[in-house]
């Protein structure tokens, strides 16, 4: 069983967001799974929970070349608490707001992020600058407007919610500036991350020189 009083509150919170993107809670009252294709990275979730739960691997919706890790484990007690904040089975499209500490934002924010979230780089092809951009998908419009919300109160940015109607898709869009105050905010040395997402969160941090102040970020 998981003891969260034993748990980094910085970890549990990641995980939770983590849960609230790329996993979900069985019909069953009792088990919580979460998927993701960086076994490694489950790897350290476990660690992260104290859970010696074992891997497994599934292909993923119609195509069987995806193969994902999932990890599957048991605790009533858990699966209760994490009701009790706001996630439920069969989320996706009515997930609303998750209950988090403000000073645990960033945690769960570095979870959400690493789990439905995509940090992009590009070179704009007239003036040749260096681009950045954070997106976060949900198919839920409760919890993106709600996510959107907190996230530009708590860090004093400002962004877009656009709808990809292809996908059915909601999706929180920061520019570079604003990325870069959110990513700086929650990937900070010390703490549990996606590898391939911290490095991008690390450069995209580190490339600020020579841009102008914007009006997506507080003064």
């Amino acid at each position: 069983m998981i003891n969260r009083t034993k748990i980094k509150q910085s970890d549990l919170w990641y995980v939770i967001g983590l849960i609230t993107t790329d996993g979900n809670l069985s019909i069953d009252g009792r088990h919580i799974n979460i998927t993701s294709k960086d076994v490694e990275h489950l790897e350290i979730v476990k660690k992260a929970l104290g859970i010696n739960n074992k891997i497994t691997m599934k292909t993923r919706g119609h195509h069987i070349e995806k193969i994902y890790g999932f990890l599957q484990f048991g605790d009533v007690a858990f699966y209760k608490y994490l009701m009790t904040i706001g996630l439920m089975p069969k989320k996706s499209l009515i997930l609303s707001s998750i209950k988090v500490p403000r000073q645990h934002f960033n945690h769960f924010l570095r979870g959400v992020i690493d789990g439905d979230g995509n940090i992009h780089r590009w070179i704009h092809p007239q003036n040749k600058g260096e681009q950045w951009e954070l997106r976060i998908y949900s198919a839920s419009p409760l919890f993106i407007n709600w996510l959107y919300s907190e996230t530009c109160k708590i860090f004093n940015v400002r962004g877009i919610i656009v709808t990809n109607k292809t996908r059915a898709m909601y999706v929180v869009k920061f520019g570079k500036m604003a990325a870069r105050v959110v990513l700086k905010g929650c990937y900070t040395n010390g703490y549990i991350a996606l590898e391939r997402k911290y490095i991008l969160a690390k450069s995209c941090i580190s490339s600020y020189k020579g841009w102008s102040r914007s009006v997506t970020i507080g003064h």
